[in-house]
């Protein structure tokens, strides 16, 4: 399996790494059971993502993919960060090779569920319980088949 330059880039320098104290929004993602957990930080000001952090447990592809998304949503609304996809995330990183593409998904459901977090709290809910569900093989490349043909 070869990864892009950039892929290695991000897993070797990763940014936005760390616990953000007293975020507004946090979103985890995956499961330990499965090999990659995400979790996602979010302070928002002004309807911005003003920083974002990440915590990941897993491989290159998924610590690069979590450093990605965090660098292409950082700055945006919520609105812009909503429309960041797995495929985007992939695109920025030069490519993935096809078994890591659930990375890119796992990115992008982590900023999501960060996001709806954030919302929730802004309602006055409580917080859900963090942790993440762990697809089965087929279902994972189905899903991640329909995602990267958006």
């Amino acid at each position: 399996m070869a990864y892009s330059e950039k892929v290695v880039q991000y897993f070797m320098n990763p940014v936005n790494v760390g616990e953000l104290p007293d975020p507004d929004g946090v979103g985890e993602v995956g499961n330990p059971k499965c090999g990659d957990v995400m979790k996602i930080y979010l302070r928002i000001r002004d309807g911005k993502i003003e920083d974002v952090r990440f915590q990941t447990f897993g491989c290159a592809a998924a610590i690069a993919t979590s450093s990605m998304v965090t660098e292409m949503v950082k700055g945006k609304t919520i609105d812009e960060a909503l429309n960041v996809t797995n495929k985007d995330v992939a695109e920025a990183l030069g490519g993935l090779p096809p078994e890591k593409v659930h990375c890119s998904l796992l990115a992008e459901q982590g900023i999501r569920a960060a996001i709806e977090d954030y919302l929730r709290r802004q309602r006055g809910e409580s917080p859900e319980p963090t942790g993440g569900s762990c697809f089965s093989h087929h279902e994972d490349e189905e899903g991640m088949e329909s995602r990267a043909a958006d």
